[in-house]
């Protein structure tokens, strides 16, 4: 019989060796699963991350369309425009109900010959006008642009074939707004929200932001006038354009 088995000093050593072994494994294996251990994901996780992702991709859009500088210094001109604006006495209500009797007739109420005053069109705008509208526009660049770009939610403007077209597209479009999809130098648009009536501002404010327009991001197009405006505040209150109610440019 081998001595060593019944000598208690070595019985005892071999037993802390095996203890030290067996904690020195569990120790390996646990910093294998630690460093291997991939993150539970769920459904909710799946359609959280393509949220956040959406997330950054609208604000990016929007901080570029229309940086902190662009706004800070739109607020003095804002501000300064909606103390010293005058509402525009209009025959019709701004706001129809939608389903209403007055919604209906309105909708039923023919459309306005405009062929004689897109005729007319033909004389270049106001230097004055233009430096005007370039003030109101401030508020137009949060869906289009500073620089008539377009953004996330409003078509370019630059290089539109719609913005140096006949002018009463665009006084209907101001007075009424326009829903549904547009097609802008070749590609469509068609954003979740429509563009909504301005028809609160005046005819000469409606016409000095038309003549901005016009005759800026590389645009040049004749005047467009508040007489022509005028003419058309009948408009208010119908349902909202389309592409099909505009005239093709």
């Amino acid at each position: 019989m081998d001595p060593t088995r019944d000598n208690p000093i070595i019985r005892f050593g071999a037993f802390w060796w095996g203890l030290a072994a067996f904690l020195l494994f569990a120790v390996l294996a646990g910093v294998v699963v630690l460093f291997n251990r991939e993150p539970k994901t769920d459904l909710e996780d799946v359609a959280a991350k393509a949220r956040y992702e959406t997330r950054a991709k609208v604000d990016e859009a929007q901080k570029s369309a229309l940086p902190d500088e662009a706004i800070n210094a739109a607020m003095a001109a804002v501000a300064k425009q909606l103390v010293t604006s005058k509402p525009a006495a209009v025959e019709k209500p701004e706001q129809v109900v939608p389903g209403s009797p007055t919604a209906e007739k309105l909708a039923a109420a023919p459309v306005a010959d405009t062929s004689a005053m897109d005729a007319a069109s033909e004389f270049p705008a106001d230097p004055a006008s233009i430096e005007r509208g370039k003030a109101l526009f401030l508020v137009c660049s949060a869906c289009h642009g500073p620089e008539g770009q377009g953004g996330p939610i409003g078509p370019p403007l630059a290089g539109s074939e719609w913005v140096t077209g006949p002018v009463s597209n665009l006084i209907r479009i101001q007075l009424r707004g326009l829903t549904g999809p547009i097609t802008v130098a070749g590609k469509e648009y068609n954003f979740p929200a429509p563009m909504a009536a301005l028809a609160h501002q005046t005819d000469e404010q409606i016409a000095d932001v038309l003549n901005y327009v016009r005759n800026s991001f590389g645009n040049k197009a004749s005047a467009v006038t508040p007489e022509q405006v005028a003419a058309l505040r009948s408009e208010v209150g119908k349902p909202m354009l389309t592409v099909d109610d505009l005239i093709k440019p």
